[in-house]
């Protein structure tokens, strides 16, 4: 029984691996792989590359994390980080569902998953190389992601509604928060500190309530929202 049992293992493993030989040496795999992958991996890579190198930026500056070169503890700025994994996330769970899910002809689901994957990643640029702080000004910023949201609540609130109202309105209400204390911050009889303590925390917990909206978006079946 035990020989038996080992030559079928044997025989599986073989089999596993012609089928990883045939994946690898497949033409049709490899020009799918070098077109999708590597030739725009290369292609970004050279041109950020050249493109700060001419900016005055050294090639470690622009290679090693700001933690290395400053020689600071990696847990610097944590939540800071963490609120892009959050943004990220959010467009990769859209992307994904966009990729993978199956739509109607009738089903707007689709628009909305595009239009939560380029507010997400806007968002993340923005907090990832500090867009609002450094080049452009924030009341240009944030009237640009207001404008956008009130669009996407006007072309698909029944959607909304229907699919969570809850998570988007707690999005919407804590980032709008997070922009108010933002903006009079100045005035408020409180150390600096705490009003970013408060600012940021609004703005995490709306961070959160957007990943939550859109997966949940993500996760919806089509025949749930078939037209609007």
């Amino acid at each position: 029984m035990t020989v038996r049992t080992n030559t079928i293992r044997l025989e599986a493993y073989i089999l596993l691996l012609q089928s990883y030989f045939i994946q690898i040496l497949s033409i049709k795999n490899l020009k799918r792989v070098t077109f999708f992958a590597v030739i725009p991996a290369l292609a970004f890579y050279v041109l950020s590359l050249v493109a700060m190198r001419a900016s005055g930026f050294t090639f470690m500056e622009i290679l090693r994390d700001p933690a290395q070169q400053m020689e600071v503890s990696g847990f610097l700025g944590f939540l800071s980080n963490l609120g892009i994994w959050l943004w990220v996330s959010a467009a990769a769970i859209g992307f994904f569902a966009l990729r993978t899910g199956t739509f109607t002809e009738k089903d707007r689901r689709r628009e909305l998953l595009g239009l939560t994957v380029i507010l997400s990643l806007m968002l993340a640029a923005d907090d990832l190389f500090m867009i609002h702080d450094f080049y452009i000004r924030q009341r240009y910023c944030f009237l640009t992601y207001a404008l956008y949201t009130a669009f996407m609540v006007i072309r698909h609130h029944k959607l909304i509604i229907k699919t969570e109202a809850l998570g988007f309105t707690l999005m919407v209400l804590f980032f709008g928060m997070s922009v108010f204390v933002d903006v009079i911050q100045l005035l408020m009889p409180m150390p600096y500190e705490y009003t970013q303590l408060m600012e940021e925390g609004f703005k995490f917990t709306g961070m959160a309530s957007w990943l939550y909206f859109v997966f949940i978006l993500a996760a919806c079946k089509p025949e749930k929202h078939s037209s609007e």
